[in-house]
């Protein structure tokens, strides 16, 4: 969809880029407007729909298949998803997530799909893929596993928020947004001092931003800055050493990729430590994750590592400051306001971060490190409900069920 009076609404547009095996990312490019969806109705998403790729540059890319939750409305697919309304009276959807997400679900829709520039599927396709039948108990046991899932998700989600919240309290930053766009400036304090004669830079929000910053230290005094590789799409293959790029990075994580790289041609480019951070210039710019533990991977010219060169500040509370508002007006400021694609290095070394009082950084990284703890949790938990099944497939859903009580550590007893 192509007319511009489709786009910039509330109604998130779900992309392949969006949906990962078991989850969607919600880093999303594009919004509809009720125009637009009105457009594609016939697929607008309900919650516990599921949504599966059918279409993708290669194997990886297809049969990925999420769930959606009813936070996420509302939303809709564009034509390289399938959407699948279960009917809850005879199966739960839950289990058919699980099933979907499992190593015969996955293959079971591989096996139908085409190989011509793309990999794809049609809907007819996807409607034929046998789901084994388990009983009523069994299902049940899965559905207590997802729902507990997505509590320990919603604690996260809390918990980083909270963190967030100590950090905008302690600069009192809260309500700059809403600053008027403008503020009166003499030649003598304005181009003199910046060079800059767009009018956006010295709006009065970013003016009062500044004099909050509690012991304000440039970034390059902070961490020592590291540029990435770009190989070319010529170096892209299917198996290999992963190659990240901003498209598979979240402040909460690393997606799965579908491009790798020769493991003994780049092997010198392999260097993410735990604590680095991973910090985005190009495309999605901003977007900062903490590594929290070594990886085997590359990444794209456009992330950045940072490495912390001083004890004064601790990773968890500078990645989650490099996401917060301190910095995404800054980098708003540097772009005069637009939406850019590219950041420019001195610029980003230029940034301005706040060196809080270290019991104040512990405090706030202790909150991000429980929420990534309970974001671990709500994985762990979705990848045992996939084994579970497959474990019931292979052997029988009494030594499956077993199994899951015995490996969640969740109280399932009662079923």
């Amino acid at each position: 969809m192509k007319n511009a009076d489709f786009y910039n609404g509330n109604i998130a547009f779900i992309k392949t880029d969006n949906v990962r095996h078991g989850y969607i990312d919600r880093n999303f490019n594009d919004y509809l407007s009720e125009l637009g969806n009105e457009q594609i109705s016939r697929t607008t998403l309900q919650p516990n729909d599921i949504i599966t790729t059918i279409i993708g540059a290669t194997e990886k890319v297809v049969a990925r298949s999420a769930i959606i939750q009813k936070d996420l409305l509302p939303c809709n697919i564009n034509q390289n998803i399938v959407q699948i309304r279960v009917n809850d009276a005879i199966i739960s959807p839950y289990y058919v997530y699980f099933y979907l997400n499992s190593f015969y679900g996955k293959n079971y829709l591989y096996y139908y799909s085409r190989q011509t520039e793309q990999i794809n599927l049609n809907c007819n396709e996807v409607s034929y893929v046998r789901i084994p039948r388990f009983s009523n108990k069994f299902q049940s046991l899965l559905d207590d596993i997802f729902v507990k899932s997505q509590l320990s998700v919603q604690n996260a989600e809390k918990g980083y928020k909270s963190a967030e919240e100590l950090l905008n309290i302690e600069l009192h930053i809260n309500g700059i947004q809403n600053s008027k766009n403008y503020s009166i400036k003499s030649y003598l304090n304005s181009f003199c001092k910046t060079k800059r004669l767009d009018a956006e830079y010295y709006q009065d929000k970013y003016d009062k931003l500044f004099p909050l910053i509690k012991n304000p230290e440039k970034l390059s005094n902070i961490v020592k800055i590291a540029k990435s590789i770009e190989p070319g799409s010529d170096e892209y293959r299917q198996d290999g050493i992963p190659f990240i790029r901003v498209s598979d990075l979240s402040k909460f994580g690393i997606s799965e990729t579908e491009i790798y790289l020769d493991k003994a041609k780049y092997k010198s480019a392999i260097n993410h430590k735990k604590d680095s951070i991973l910090f985005s210039k190009d495309g999605s710019i901003g977007i900062a994750y903490k590594v929290e533990e070594d990886i085997d991977a590359v990444t794209s010219s456009a992330l950045l590592h940072l490495t912390v060169k001083t004890t004064d500040i601790l990773p968890d509370y500078l990645a989650l400051t490099l996401n917060s508002n301190v910095v995404q007006l800054q980098a708003e400021r540097d772009s005069g306001g637009s939406i850019i694609e590219h950041w420019r290095l001195g610029d980003i070394k230029e940034l301005v971060i706040p060196v809080l009082d270290i019991k104040i950084q512990t405090k706030i990284a202790q909150k991000v490190q429980e929420s990534f703890r309970l974001r671990n949790r709500a994985n762990d938990l979705l990848k045992k409900g996939i084994q579970s099944v497959e474990i019931a497939i292979e052997k029988n859903e009494e030594y499956a069920s077993q199994w899951l009580i015995e490996n969640t550590n969740v109280d399932l007893s009662q079923r």
